[in-house]
């Protein structure tokens, strides 16, 4: 019997057949026509040609198209195995840099006596250089940067220092009390910047007294304690002028002139400032006759007959920076040391400042503070510790913008305006930093925006056995750190 579902005894012609039939009739219509399929048809064929094939290898040459038991299935073919894809990095790893800069030849001049220095990148805190980093030593006027830094951390940039007069324990009798601040003017202006003046204190004190002469006045300057000179200072400080006697009252820094930075001081800070507040009271038309000047206290809970402050801390360590004023640097310390209980002596320095320091998330250890100038060779800064303080610097945290934007700058202003010149001028203006100069030794520490882009943090020192062309090679080395930028190299 034929398969199929056609007529009894009947096949269903295959494919095959059925397509010669169709080539057949498409001749005899239209020759012309047939040709170009044909072209078609064998590109066609040709292309699949493996299909076929494979289709005649699997089917059987009985079966017939409705025959779907007949016909074998085409086994599947497994795709070709291919690797496993390669496991990629959560990130990928910026390149190293290779630092082969070096500033081993300016570091090594023997104008630089006893050589240490560090040298940080200031985005990474990476140290870069070291030589000697870590030994404590004498900062000179490095260590106001400390200093300014500790003031910043507890007083805060809007602190401002008051002057105050009480009315004292008997009729007629007035307090003058100090409160530290020794940028006071004993007329109306001085070197220091927006300072109150005694002036307005008198002019203060006599409208509230009105016509009631004054019989005596106290001189209150407890508001420091313990010694006014540290005893590792040379005197000769004091007699050239760059320091006067550390009290709580005082005017002008204690300066013979009140315009000069530079200028011989006293030995009795408080009777000059004294003898500046009667003058003021007799110009102010109050009546002083001829009233006692002693020292003492203010009684407890005295009324207050006047009140000046001080320019804010903001405007104060930008000055003690660029001039390097050591007198206004000692009133920040004992003001600092003070604020956070250590006491407000020399001694209590030891305490305050690195306590204060400390809220910057830095390591104090080790640290000797002594003063908060720089003045004595006792004091103990290493400059991997100020590399680091100066990351801190640059990044303004805190209130520490004050420093990075109060700091010399190289070649233009302060302490650094007649500096990096000749062959380290390329550095000029791309070195911020606070210099450092006693008779022991020279220092410059700060921050460099380097020739590649990079900003790095530094501290130099050249102590012992140098002279004032100990200098112009600090400048040498911080200039070769500047050409080398991130590329410098520890060798």
């Amino acid at each position: 019997m034929a398969i199929g579902s056609g007529a009894p005894g009947t096949r269903v012609p295959g494919t095959a057949a059925r397509i010669r039939d169709g080539i057949g009739r498409l001749r005899a219509r239209n020759p012309s026509a047939f040709t170009a399929t044909a072209i078609v048809l064998a590109a066609v064929v040709l292309g699949s040609g493996a299909l076929f094939a494979g289709a005649a290898v699997g089917m059987p040459p009985a079966a017939t198209i409705d025959d779907a038991s007949a016909v074998t299935p085409v086994a599947s073919v497994s795709p070709t195995p291919t690797e496993p894809p390669r496991p990629t990095p959560a990130s990928v790893l910026p390149a190293s840099v290779i630092r082969t800069c070096s500033i081993a030849d300016a570091a090594s001049s023997s104008r630089l006596g006893t050589f240490s220095g560090s040298v940080r990148n200031a985005a990474t805190g990476e140290l870069l250089y070291d030589n000697s980093g870590a030994v404590f030593s004498r900062t000179a006027s490095v260590m106001k940067v400390l200093t300014a830094s500790a003031a910043l951390a507890v007083l805060g940039p809007d602190f401002r220092v008051k002057t105050t007069v009480v009315a004292g324990a008997a009729p007629g009798e007035i307090v003058l009390v100090g409160g530290g601040d020794i940028t006071l003017a004993s007329t109306g202006t001085n070197i220091y910047r927006d300072a109150a003046g005694m002036p307005d204190l008198a002019a203060q004190v006599t409208a509230a007294i009105g016509s009631t002469p004054v019989t005596s006045i106290v001189l209150d300057s407890s508001a420091f304690t313990g010694d006014s000179w540290q005893p590792s200072w040379l005197r000769k400080e004091q007699v050239d002028g760059y320091s006067s006697e550390v009290t709580a009252l005082q005017v002008d820094g204690d300066r013979a002139d009140p315009s000069a930075n530079v200028s011989e001081r006293s030995t009795d800070p408080i009777g000059r400032a004294g003898a500046a507040f009667v003058e003021a009271l007799r110009a102010a038309g109050a009546s002083v006759g001829g009233a006692a000047v002693s020292l003492g206290t203010a009684p407890t809970g005295a009324a207050v007959l006047a009140t000046v402050s001080s320019a804010p801390v903001s405007t104060m360590i930008p000055d003690a920076l660029l001039r390097s004023d050591n007198t206004e640097a000692e009133m920040l310390a004992r003001l600092t040391a003070k604020a956070v209980g250590a006491g407000s002596s020399f001694t209590s320095l030891a305490a305050g400042i690195p306590q204060a320091l400390a809220t910057y998330g830095l390591d104090t250890t080790g640290l000797v503070i002594v003063d908060g100038s720089g003045l004595s060779d006792d004091n103990g800064v290493s400059p991997n510790f100020l590399t680091q303080l100066f990351v801190k610097i640059n990044a303004r945290q805190g209130n520490l913008g004050v420093i990075a934007d109060g700091l010399p700058v190289a070649g233009k202003t302060g302490t650094l305006a007649g500096r990096f010149t000749g062959s380290n001028a390329d550095a000029a203006g791309q070195v911020i930093a606070k210099t450092g100069w006693i008779d022991t030794g020279y220092t410059l520490a700060g921050i460099i925006h380097a020739a590649d882009g990079s900003t790095l943090t530094f501290a130099f020192f050249a102590l012992d056995d140098v002279s004032d062309s100990a200098r112009a090679a600090l400048d040498t080395v911080t200039t070769a750190a500047f050409r080398c930028g991130n590329t410098l190299s520890n060798r």
